[in-house]
Parts: structure tokens; C-alpha cells; sequence
């Protein structure tokens, strides 16, 4: 009689906020694999297909690399109207970030795709909405001084001090941090991850 051998989870992601969301659910990557890609838009490419093709073009970049497992891709997109906002990687394009949220409403994308070792794919997308307080210089001031802001969509992380310039969500908070996890969760089960 062969033994029921469990499926590995596989995280495309260099992010350890992704880790630490999936275990936040009792889900634990066996292996995490970032996929090195070009997630730069395409021309007149529109937030949510952005975040929904990097999410597939992560997962299809790590599949291969992992036969037998299970392949989880996400992409998180910050827009504000058709714009998406890059990921912060200095002090003037987090300021500019920042400047441009102040007292506005944002959408924030997060595009999730899991492959499975059948060849099988599941895909999400999904939106949350985020409105900033109208934010006076001193207060940018000293988030970017924080430093919290680098590497992040839209210049902030709203699991951090940014919290202090939410008026209102609307949809997944999760999804905002980085991974949508009542969407994840259920797509992981399909595949018989973490399912009871």
C-alpha cells in the first residue's frame, strides 16, 4: 500500500511578508523561490491585468524549476485611477507616492496564481480599496525617515506605522499587506493544500 505523499508548497516570492501572511493561515512553504522577472508595465497595461500577469508570470517562472509541487505566485499593485505606482526604491519616488495618496482614495490589486504538479492553474484577482487621510509635510516627513517605505508599492506598508493614515479599507486587508488569504486559502485547498 503506497503512502499519501503530502504536496509541497512552494512560494514564488522574496517577500517576507508572504511567508509570514501564509502562516498566519498554518501554511508553511517547503521551499521559497523568488522569480527573477520584468515587472515593469506594459504600455497602456491597466493596474489589475498588471498585477494579475506578473502574479502567472512569477508562478510559471518557478514551476519548472519544482515538478511535483505546488506553486504559489502573488503580484500586489497600489493604483491610483489608471496609474500604477512603482515600489519605492528611494526617498523622492516614496515622498512622490505619498504626496499623490494624501487625502485621496487608492485601489490596491493583488494578483494570485497557483500552479499545480497536473499542470493545472488557479487564478485570483483581487481589489482592495484604501483611503488616506490628507497628510501635512511633517507626517511624510517622518514615515519616510522610518524607512518602512522601501521596497513597498506605493511607498507604504499599511501593517506598519502607515496605519496612522488609513481612514477607511474596504475588501481584504491581507491582500493590501501582500496576499489576499481567504482567496489563497481556498485556492491552496483545491490543490489539496491545507485543506482538512
Amino acid at each position: 500500500m503506497s503512502e499519501h505523499v503530502p504536496l509541497r508548497l512552494v512560494l514564488a516570492s522574496a517577500s517576507p511578508r508572504r511567508v509570514d501572511l501564509l502562516r498566519q493561515i498554518g501554511l508553511e512553504p517547503v521551499v521559497v523561490d523568488p522569480a527573477d522577472i520584468d515587472e515593469a508595465p506594459l504600455r497602456r497595461e491597466l493596474p489589475a491585468r498588471h498585477a494579475a500577469r506578473l502574479a502567472d508570470a512569477k508562478a510559471c517562472a518557478v514551476a519548472g524549476r519544482h515538478p511535483g509541487a505546488v506553486v504559489l505566485a502573488a503580484d500586489t499593485v497600489v493604483a491610483c485611477g489608471r496609474r500604477i505606482l512603482p515600489k519605492a526604491e528611494d526617498v523622492g519616488t516614496a515622498r512622490a507616492c505619498l504626496t499623490l495618496l494624501s487625502g485621496r482614495r487608492h485601489r490596491v490589486y493583488g494578483g494570485v496564481a497557483v500552479h499545480g504538479p497536473d499542470g493545472r492553474v488557479a487564478r485570483r484577482l483581487v481589489q482592495s480599496v484604501v483611503v488616506f487621510k490628507v497628510l501635512n509635510p511633517s507626517e511624510i516627513e517622518a514615515y519616510l525617515a522610518s524607512g518602512e517605505w522601501r521596497g513597498k508599492a506605493g511607498g507604504y506598508a499599511i501593517q506598519g506605522r502607515a496605519a496612522a493614515f488609513v481612514r477607511q479599507i474596504g475588501g481584504s486587508y491581507s491582500n493590501i499587506v501582500g496576499l489576499p488569504l481567504f482567496e489563497v486559502a481556498g485556492l491552496l485547498g483545491g490543490f489539496g493544500i491545507g485543506a482538512p
